[in-house]
């Protein structure tokens, strides 16, 4: 069924999407993408990323905000990545330049074998600047995390007592979206780091950037780079990961 949803997407990669600023004056904000690649014959390789997004106002000057996406990877027909990720935010009084949020994520890895991973916590977002559709904002918020994996066997070997790990974390969010070269191109990023505030050897990392090249008013190109860090790995495994996907971007505005 994956095979044939890629083979679909290789021949015609739609994607609505626009990257969701909680200072957008829409009440109810949507978007959908889908990026991948795929390869038949000798090799056979699947690679198929779907994000979404949703915010809306529930409350005046409340503005709940939640982006979910879907990793999977299958290299000759054997899977290799499956991944969800759910990150879910209110906003309060988000028009103004400063304003606090509150958070909560969850998140699964089938090749880190993580079986549930879930953070709750809050923080301050700062607007840095707005001009036109061009935007970039920073974060920081405190978390508390805990992530259930499937076994205890860590690269790093004081963390094999248990196979869940818990902890207070730090994050700093980097995101924007800027048109350059005359609007000729669109680029957007999501970055964040997030420490832990127990122990030093305890972090990860995240970066999420997308270029967007116009063919058609309501038509783009776009190449979306996915890479990710932990710190704290099952034995065996890669602390990083990378994603390179192709597609197209169809949109309403």
């Amino acid at each position: 069924m994956m095979k044939k949803i890629a083979l679909v997407f290789f021949i015609l990669p739609l994607v609505l999407t626009a990257q969701i600023n909680e200072r957008d004056t829409l009440r109810l904000k949507a978007d959908l993408s889908l990026t991948g690649f795929w390869q038949g014959g000798n090799v056979e390789t699947l690679i198929f990323r779907a994000k979404s997004g949703l915010s809306f106002q529930p409350w005046k000057k409340w503005v709940f905000k939640t982006q979910n996406s879907y990793v999977f990877q299958e290299f000759g027909k054997e899977k290799a990545d499956e991944d969800f990720l759910s990150l879910n935010f209110l906003y309060i009084n988000p028009e103004r330049k400063f304003y606090p949020l509150i958070l909560g994520f969850a998140s699964t890895n089938f090749r880190r074998e993580i079986d549930i991973r879930y953070l709750f916590g809050g923080g301050f977002s700062y607007q840095i600047f707005t001009k036109n559709k061009d935007w970039l904002k920073m974060s920081l918020t405190g978390e508390y995390e805990q992530t259930n994996f499937k076994r205890a066997n860590f690269n790093l070997v004081e963390y094999n007592t248990s196979k869940s790990i818990n902890t207070f974390r730090s994050t700093l969010w980097m995101n924007g979206r800027y048109y350059i070269f005359k609007n000729k191109m669109i680029l957007t990023h999501e970055m964040f780091f997030q420490p832990s505030l127990e122990d030093s050897d305890n972090f990860r990392w995240r970066a999420d950037v997308a270029l967007e090249l116009p063919v058609w008013k309501f038509l783009n190109f776009k190449i979306n780079y996915l890479r990710t860090y932990e710190s704290i790995v099952i034995t065996g495994q890669k602390q990083e990961d990378e994603f390179l996907t192709f597609g197209l971007t169809l949109k309403n505005y």
